[in-house]
This record gives C-alpha cells, structure tokens and sequence, in this order.
C-alpha cells in the first residue's frame, strides 16, 4: 500500500506540472503580458511607460518559458512560468491583479462553496439511491418504464432552465426565498435552500438512471438468486444484498467527487451571487486574472488527484479482495 501510494503521489507531481505548463501556454496563446496590464489599467488608452511599470510591479516582466539573457539553470528559473507556478506546490499562490491575496481569499470563500456543494451531494446521493432501489423494485412495469422516461426528460433539460425556473417560481412568483445572495451564520440556509433544492434535482435524471443501472446487474447474480431461495422478500433482497453490493462501485464514484466539491459550482454559484470559489473563478476568467485562474486550475487538479488516490482506497475497503501494489 505505502509504495503504491508513493507512486501515485509522484505521478500526481508529474501530472500538476503538466496541467500547469498546458494551463500557461493556452492563457498566454490569448493574453500577452501587455494585454493583461492594459485590461488592468483600464483601457487600450495607456502609455508604454505605465503597462512596462505594471508588468514590473506583477512580475511579468521576464521571459515566458526561457530567458537567453542568463545563463545556465537561470535560463529556466527567471521566467514567468517558473516564478509562478512552482511556488504553488508548496502552498504559496501569490497575489490576485487587485492585490488581495489568494489564499486568504480561497480560505474565506470555501466555506460558502462548502455550505452549497456538500448538501447537494450527500442529499442528491441518497434521493438518487433511493429513487433508483424504487425503480429496481418495480422493474419491468410501468412505474419503471415511466421513472426511466422522466429521468430521460430530466437529463435533456439544460441546468440553466431548473436555476431559472426555480429563481421565478420560489423566489419571484412565491416570495419564499431570496432571489440571490448570501448570509453568513445563521441566515445561510434562507440564501441555500432554492440552489440545494435546484442542484439535487438537477442531478437525479442522471443519477438515478446510473444507480438503477447498477443495481439491475446485480439482481440477476447467483447470490441473488440464493437469496430468494432463503425465503426473503423483494424488498429484503434489494436493501440487505442488492444495495450492500451495488455501493462498491457508487462509493468509488462518490469518493472521487468529494475533493471537487471544495471548487465549488461555477453555474450555481454566479446565478445566485452566492461568494463561493465557483464565482470567485468566473470573475477571475472575465478579469483574466490570470494569477487566480492558475491556482483554482491547480488546486482542481491536486483534488481530482487525491480523489481518485482515494477511490483505490475506498475500493479496497469496500472489496476485500482488491489489493494495490
């Protein structure tokens, strides 16, 4: 266990650098330094002399990816793209176009992120479960036919129509809950409620018609059968056998979805002015900013990376009879 972790961590290292380098050729194959200070300084109406200051005080006066005005390991260490993203594997992001630090602001907009992403999972988790047991129960019948056709009509519908919809309809047709914003503390769940209640259902087309897919080939195994024979009832089949073995591969899919849901949801996030780390990358994108939109895309991609360590992980837990080497 210990090498193969070991193992994975340095193809994870090797994977960041990769994603970094691709993220830094694309954002400068659009943007040039000098796009950059002048979008920052406020319009294409700026001297040479303030864009070369600004690119100075950012620094974004060196080369892109090799300086031939130094010598030897100086050739790759002074450039932009060493000074900027080799410090973020140890934790240092540096600061945004508007100066504020970017930790402190990835720090201070987790929580909401966390307060948004975390219920809509574990509550779409469960609902799709259950929802897809229902189905597996009523197999072959019109009640399954019709929950397959309804889960078919909810994956074709776009998530901005369920955001939209939702906002008229609870917010302002029924006055029930705000329309966007956000509260910290106490007065969180009022801004909440609408963008958990629209993420879950947004996700149970899709996600019960996984789960249903799951648990249709495991009905038909021979422990199944052996089960029935044993005199228990539908019902007891599907929740102490079908389901206990159908979570192996819905726990290994969960497992490496939970470190994404620190990102937050760019979508959900903008529509309700909800001050998450899904909003603060969009503003950063329509800013090019382009210090924060590299440590968001680093940070992704370390998640995705541990996520999927521990879904290895969860899989050995969840089947014995898995062993990483």
């Amino acid at each position: 266990m210990s090498n193969y972790l070991v193992r994975r961590v340095l193809y994870g290292l090797l994977v960041l650098l990769g994603v970094n380098l691709i993220t830094f050729v694309l954002f400068f194959k659009v943007n040039s330094p000098d796009d950059m200070a002048r979008m920052a300084l406020g319009g294409k109406r700026v001297t040479e002399q303030a864009i070369e200051q600004w690119k100075r005080e950012k620094g974004y006066d060196l080369p892109l990816l090799f300086n031939t005005a130094v010598q030897g390991t100086d050739q790759f260490t002074q450039t932009i793209f060493f000074q900027k993203s080799m410090p973020m594997f140890v934790g240092e992001f540096g600061s945004a176009d508007d100066g504020r630090n970017i930790a402190d602001e990835i720090l201070r907009r987790a929580g909401p992120s966390l307060a948004l992403a975390v219920p809509v999972f574990v509550l779409g988790l469960l609902v799709n479960i259950a929802f897809a047991l229902l189905l597996t129960f009523f197999r072959g019948t019109y009640l399954d036919l019709s929950g397959v056709v309804l889960c078919v009509l909810a994956m074709s519908i776009s998530g901005l129509f369920y955001i939209i919809g939702g906002q008229f309809l609870f917010s302002k047709t029924l006055a029930l809950v705000p329309i966007s914003g956000y509260a910290p503390g106490g007065q969180a769940w009022r801004f909440l409620i609408l963008p958990v209640f629209i993420g879950v259902l947004g996700g149970v087309g899709a996600g019960t018609r996984w789960y249903r897919t799951i648990f249709l080939e495991e009905i038909n195994k021979d422990y199944v059968r052996t089960a029935r024979s044993k005199g228990l009832s539908e019902a007891q089949v599907l929740s102490r056998h079908v389901l206990r073995n159908g979570l192996i591969p819905i726990l290994t899919g969960s497992v490496s979805v939970i470190p994404l849901l620190f990102m937050g949801s760019l979508i959900s996030e903008s529509f309700f002015g909800i001050p998450g780390l899904g909003s603060y990358t969009i503003e950063a994108i329509q800013s090019q900013d382009f210090g924060v939109v590299r440590a968001m895309v680093f940070i992704g991609s370390a998640l995705y990376l541990v996520g999927l360590i521990l879904t290895d992980i969860a899989y050995t837990i969840a089947d014995p009879r898995v062993r990483l080497s």
